[in-house]
């Protein structure tokens, strides 16, 4: 079972390397552009219309904002990457990385709401600034962040590796922290580590994802401030984030499930010992070239 479990991951993976290869990457981006394009002309007319008192049309601007934010997520974009790469590299729970899948996308709506609200009140920024500032300043400083985080993941799986290298010491093994010989601890256990530096990982992946708005959400609340229907902005820009954050929850729902068949599959402890650290190179890696792929884009 759990060898054609494997071979299944192994399938979809190669699947998904097949497809980003041949382009299939590029047509997705077109086609997720062109919804959100048709979108936005939706959003234009609900916004007028709730400005108009149509009583339905607040309804149907947030339906719209929800479609527009999954589109949003379906293209190439950072937030899928460093979620799927963490999930993969790390072990972490799945409902707590699907929270923070969640509050990431969240997140970028509120910074998006912080951008124009500081942009209009405190320094008198245009829309096309606001943009501007996203995609030229906020937007590589995203992907600088999320290059780093993939290098932490390198840098932990080649000390795993070094690690599986060196000499055991079986007169002076630790089961749970507790020395075998003396019976006293040496220090925290990796449990004890893991939860020391949950907020800390939390808040990084959070920051990293959330240091750019997403644009739709600046088109939304530039639109509603001008027409003063300010509430109905902020509200649909959460929607949005709702939106944005169905995809990237499915993202670590499979990345998480991912990394469990892999080590079910791995068998002995030796097995599983090299397979820790070799996911982690692998997502690592993934988040690196991602990463600085659209730094260079966006440079």
């Amino acid at each position: 079972m759990r060898t054609v479990l494997l071979i299944t991951v192994i399938c979809v993976a190669l699947g998904g390397v097949l497809f980003w290869v041949m382009g299939g990457m590029d047509q997705l981006a077109v086609w997720a552009a062109d919804g959100q394009r048709e979108f936005q002309n939706a959003m234009a007319r609900a916004l007028r219309a709730l400005r108009d008192g149509d009583p339905q049309a607040l309804t149907t601007l947030l339906v719209v904002c929800f479609t527009y934010g999954f589109f949003h997520a379906v293209g190439p974009g950072h937030g899928k990457v460093l979620i799927g790469g963490y999930g993969v590299g790390r072990r972490i729970g799945l409902l707590r990385l699907s929270s923070i899948a969640l509050m990431s996308s969240l997140a970028q709506s509120l910074s998006a709401v912080a951008l124009v609200y500081a942009g209009v009140f405190l320094l008198n920024w245009s829309s096309k600034q606001m943009v501007n500032i996203t995609e030229n300043i906020m937007a590589p400083v995203s992907y600088g962040a999320i290059a780093l985080i993939g290098v932490w993941l390198l840098w932990r799986g080649g000390r795993g590796f070094w690690r599986l290298s060196k000499p055991s010491h079986s007169s002076h093994q630790h089961a749970d922290g507790t020395c075998n010989s003396c019976g006293h601890r040496h220090g925290p256990t990796p449990d004890e580590i893991a939860q020391l530096n949950s907020w800390r990982d939390t808040l990084i992946l959070i920051g990293g994802i959330a240091i750019r708005p997403c644009t739709g959400a600046l088109f939304l609340l530039v639109l509603t401030w001008r027409m003063d229907i300010q509430m109905a902005g902020i509200l649909g820009a959460l929607v949005m984030g709702l939106g944005t954050g169905s995809v990237t929850v499915a993202v670590a729902i499979a990345s998480v499930t991912f990394r469990k068949s892999a080590l079910m599959s791995a068998g002995t402890s030796a097995r599983l010992a090299f397979m820790v650290p070799a996911l982690e190179i692998l997502a690592g890696g993934i988040v690196v070239f991602v990463a600085l792929q659209l730094l260079r884009i966006s440079l």
